[in-house]
């Protein structure tokens, strides 16, 4: 993917070993039709696996989604230092393995030393936490990171929305992950403002 038109905004994709490779590779399908967004992907061994048992696609599918692609373990990796200005950085599934290694400050491969980065030069991380029922040391990494800055966002589907299929329910999330990281232009088209209660009410009333 090329990315014209002046600076890119930079975001840091992350697809780990929980449940919902959905939530991560529909954030880089998104990403991939706006020219505006560089991307920039690491994907865990367990991430591999669950993009192959959950979705059926190959790593080599999804990487062709983003802009650039870097192996977990190269942490000379220009994302490891913090003079490499990424807009945010989202961890789509993040897995509990990979919220403690953050929660503890243990940049032991290039996700937890991009989300520590991320931390440190007081940018956003977004980490959509997927697991339950949770337990003690769960609910405090998730408090650790909050307390850092970081934003705990769990993929939990709004039905207020009315959904009708589990496609739009994954847009609604992911478009609420890019609203958070600033990227509302896009974040809209999938998931627009809620307009209220009152606001339905009228138009079924045909106000």
């Amino acid at each position: 993917m090329s990315v014209t038109g002046g600076t890119p905004k930079r975001l840091i994709v992350a697809i780990t070993g929980a449940t919902g490779a959905i939530y991560g590779v529909r954030l880089l399908q998104v990403l991939r039709a706006a020219p505006s967004v560089e991307t920039h992907l690491l994907i865990s061994p367990a991430g591999v696996m669950n993009l192959q048992h959950e979705l059926d696609i190959s790593r080599a599918e999804v990487e062709a989604l983003a802009s650039v692609v870097h192996n977990v373990r190269d942490i000379g990796a220009t994302i490891a230092s913090g003079s490499f200005r990424a807009q945010a950085m989202v961890v789509a599934p993040c897995s509990m393995r990979t919220l403690a290694a953050i929660a503890h400050g243990l940049s032991d491969n290039l996700i937890t030393r991009a989300a520590d980065v991320t931390l440190k030069e007081r940018r956003k991380l977004v980490l959509m936490v997927r697991e339950t029922p949770l337990n003690l040391a769960h609910l405090r990494n998730m408090t650790a990171v909050t307390e850092m800055g970081g934003i705990v966002f769990p993929p939990v589907p709004g039905f207020y929305q009315k959904p009708q299929s589990i496609a739009e329910l994954v847009d609604h999330t992911v478009g609420r992950v890019l609203d958070l990281v600033d990227l509302p232009e896009i974040g809209q088209t999938l998931a627009p403002s809620w307009g209220g209660l009152n606001a339905r009410a009228g138009d079924a009333a045909g106000n």
